[in-house]
């Protein structure tokens, strides 16, 4: 089981041997042993590599004011498994790269399957940036990054999209390439990057997964690998500067703090619990801080974006106890209310209202997995879907308050997971529907998970008939636009008739404001 010493003590090796091999590029080579603490690393040569090293892509991520995180994954590495590769980067005021304004050396190690994350400082706020990688005689492709606006400034407007669930096998990623022509300043991903399940049965899948259901190390980096060389993947990474949160399929379907849906012990779901977040760590521009403890990491986080927008990442699987009733969706029961229930941990929920109490932004926005909203469906009998804020009421109910108590600025609600489109007000108390709104959730589609999807039907008619705080539904395939300014958020509900053949057109199937200082949203 990897642990936190063991990850620390790669970085420290990568900032050894980066000091140890300045070398220029196109000149490394031939495996060879580099003195002073025997790290190995390839030098000399012009071309080691059989095919070319960045097959994965360029990502950056985590932006601040000054500087952001950049990110690539070797692949193909000749010689001994175990060597560590220099990796030259640089970051360019423009995309022909005439004016470089930083540039380093980082290496790809083994331990971190042979991933690299710089973390660049030094940049200016609120701007435009491109990076590349060299590796052994190849250069990357160009990525574009922009730094978060200045501290304390309030832009008149920032553009940013949202999105979630890429199954793999049931559809094409044509989204995230009119996301990536889009050229938004931000992108921000809810969770299901990847599928864990082995290869589909079904007829109608677009293409299969290639390995067997992951529970390894070596299977969770393999199943990225894939993902990861969709070309349209690529091309929104390469687009924007990115920041994930995971659900649960990055693990295990419904997984829940050490619980799991697996037939094995507790002692295997953990080891396979610390193989996912290595393999997520490596596949995603995060910071050190979100390095992983065996299987825990420190994965909730914020963002400042000037004045405008501050962004609390909740990560809602870690620290969440069981799912109640049995899970999935049943009748409400006693067990949700049950003493100790947590979607997500105490420590988390007063992370998260401290930082809502002291933000100092125009609009406060969550990025948050599953649904958050009440939401009865059924027929004869009613159900609540456990898996979701509707399983634990005590965290949702002490959320509700505090926005209607302490009133911080524009609370919105960003959720993925459930395949479809909504527009929720987030109601004090969902049993009365004149009960104050306190806030606003958009609940976006998936890019291609459950394929070809419809424009609406039963499912959402059903819903709104039992949850009048709801104010849309569709269920066709995409993600959402954000544009927000000072006086207002729009979201543009981006979606696509198809994800089962390639290159489907999209088009903005509705739209919805959410008026500074005025909770819920208004269609526009």
């Amino acid at each position: 089981m990897t642990t936190r010493r063991d990850f620390l003590a790669a970085w420290s090796r990568s900032a050894a041997l980066c000091a140890l091999a300045p070398l220029p590029f196109a000149q490394f080579g031939p495996a060879a042993r580099v003195g002073g603490g025997g790290i190995r690393v390839h030098t000399g040569g012009s071309a080691p590599f059989e095919r070319f090293p960045f097959e994965l892509g360029v990502a950056s991520g985590e932006p601040a004011a000054d500087g952001v995180v950049l990110w690539t994954r070797l692949l193909d590495l000749p010689g001994d498994p175990g060597a560590g590769f220099p990796v030259r980067w640089e970051v360019a005021a423009d995309d022909g790269f005439s004016r470089v304004v930083r540039r380093g050396e980082a290496a790809a190690l083994a331990e971190l399957g042979h991933s690299v994350h710089v973390e660049v400082e030094g940049l200016e706020p609120g701007r435009d940036y491109w990076y590349r990688f060299h590796a052994a005689g190849a250069t990357s492709p160009v990525g574009r990054t922009r730094t978060a606006p200045a501290p304390g400034t309030l832009p008149d407007r920032f553009d940013f999209v949202f999105v979630s669930c890429q199954h793999y096998e049931r559809g094409w990623y044509t989204g995230f390439r009119h996301m990536a022509a889009e050229s938004p300043a931000l992108v921000i991903h809810l969770g299901d990057y990847i599928y864990e399940s082995g290869p589909g049965t079904r007829d109608d899948l677009v293409r299969r997964h290639d390995t067997e259901e992951p529970r390894t190390l070596d299977g969770y980096r393999a199943r990225y690998a894939l993902y990861k060389r969709d070309p349209d993947l690529q091309a929104a990474h390469a687009a924007a500067p990115w920041v994930f949160t995971p659900d649960d399929h990055e693990v295990d379907n419904d997984w829940a703090g050490q619980h799991h849906t697996e037939e094995m012990s507790r002692e295997a779901f953990l080891a396979r619990r610390t193989a996912a977040f290595q393999a997520l760590y490596e596949n995603f521009p995060l910071r050190r801080t979100s390095l992983p403890t065996g299987p825990d990491a420190q994965l909730y986080r914020r963002l400042d974006f000037g004045s405008l927008m501050r962004l609390h990442v909740l990560d809602t699987r870690q620290y969440r106890t069981l799912q109640p009733c049995g899970g999935r969706r049943q009748p409400p029961c006693a067990e949700q209310h049950a003493e100790g229930a947590t979607i997500l941990g105490a420590r988390q929920a007063d992370w998260l209202l401290d930082g809502l109490d002291s933000s100092p932004a125009r609009y406060n926005v969550l990025a948050n997995q599953v649904f958050m909203a009440r939401l009865l469906e059924g027929e004869d009998e009613l159900t609540l879907a456990m898996d979701k804020w509707d399983g634990y009421p005590a965290d949702r109910d002490r959320l509700m308050t505090f926005l209607h108590e302490r009133r911080p600025s524009n609370p919105v609600v960003l959720t993925g997971d459930l395949h479809t489109n909504w527009v929720n007000d987030l109601k004090l108390d969902f049993e009365r529907a004149d009960s104050p709104t306190v806030g606003t959730e958009f609940a976006g589609t998936s890019i291609s998970s459950s394929g070809d999807g419809v424009d609406t039907g039963p499912q959402g008619d059903n819903a709104m008939g039992h949850n009048p705080h709801i104010k849309f539904f569709n269920a066709q395939r995409g993600y959402v636009r954000c544009r927000l300014s000072p006086a207002r958020l729009r979201t543009d509900f981006r979606v696509m008739p198809y994800v089962t053949r390639p290159d489907a057109p999209i088009a903005t199937r509705a739209s919805y404001v959410v008026e500074n200082g005025t909770p819920g949203a208004q269609e526009t």
